[in-house]
Formats: C-alpha cells, sequence, structure tokens
C-alpha cells in the first residue's frame, strides 16, 4: 500500500527556516508528481508547491511549480535515494502557519497545485510561524 509520511514541521519565529520531507513507501516517488499542501483553520486546503515526476517526459521532468505567495522562499526538491521530497521554506511569515501536506496523484506525472488531481496523501505536519 502506498503511504506518504510528512516530517519537519515546528515552532519557528517569523523569518525562519524549516525543512519538510516528504517520505513515500510502497512506491518510487521520482515515478510520480508530488505536490505540497496546506490548512489553515478555517480556510480551504491550497496548494503549495509541486514538482513533476522525474522520470518520464523531458519537456517537463522534475519541472516546479510554487503559489504566489511562498514563490522565492519555498524551494521543492527530490533526493532519490532517500524516496523522499523536500520543501524548504525561508524567510517564514505568521500567514504560512498552517497543516502541511504532501500528495501523489494516481497516475499523472505532471505536478498540479490542484488538490483534487492527487490519490495518496500524508497525515501532515504543522508548521506554526509565530513570535
Amino acid at each position: 500500500q502506498p503511504q506518504l509520511v510528512e516530517s519537519g514541521g515546528g515552532l519557528v519565529q517569523p523569518g525562519g527556516s524549516l525543512r519538510l520531507s516528504c517520505a513515500a513507501s510502497g512506491f518510487t516517488l521520482d515515478l510520480y508528481a508530488v505536490g505540497w499542501f496546506r490548512q489553515a483553520p478555517g480556510k480551504e486546503r491550497e496548494g503549495v508547491s509541486c514538482i513533476s515526476a522525474g522520470i518520464g517526459n523531458t519537456n517537463y521532468a522534475d519541472s516546479t511549480n510554487y503559489a504566489d505567495s511562498v514563490k522565492g522562499r519555498f524551494t521543492i526538491s527530490r533526493d532519490n535515494a532517500k524516496n523522499t521530497v523536500y520543501l524548504q521554506m525561508n524567510s517564514l511569515r505568521p500567514e504560512d502557519t498552517g497543516m502541511y501536506y504532501c500528495a501523489a496523484p494516481a497516475f499523472e506525472s505532471v505536478g498540479s497545485l490542484i488538490d483534487e488531481d492527487y490519490h495518496y496523501w500524508g497525515q501532515g505536519t504543522q508548521v506554526t510561524v509565530s513570535s
């Protein structure tokens, strides 16, 4: 059974950094797009970043996309040896607070910031940015 497990969340002051990890088991993550989503209390879940599959169509292999609110501050990357995708978050702001989830689609290899495009979800890791 494919499984995703997030880690790396925590409490950080504004301007600080965190690196979230999304470790996969039961499937080879490099064959799939991966998305990071977040949900703040009382708000809808929103796409934060995504990376396309690293294997397959070379036109978009490992291409990345970011929500406007995190561009220039967040970076998504893969470590295929560890079957893990990371989200490096710098210059964190209070509005970045929320539960962060990683997800993988059932078939699609092109990344998307739309949660309906994803099938496998982790349990989430909490990020709190506060002084």
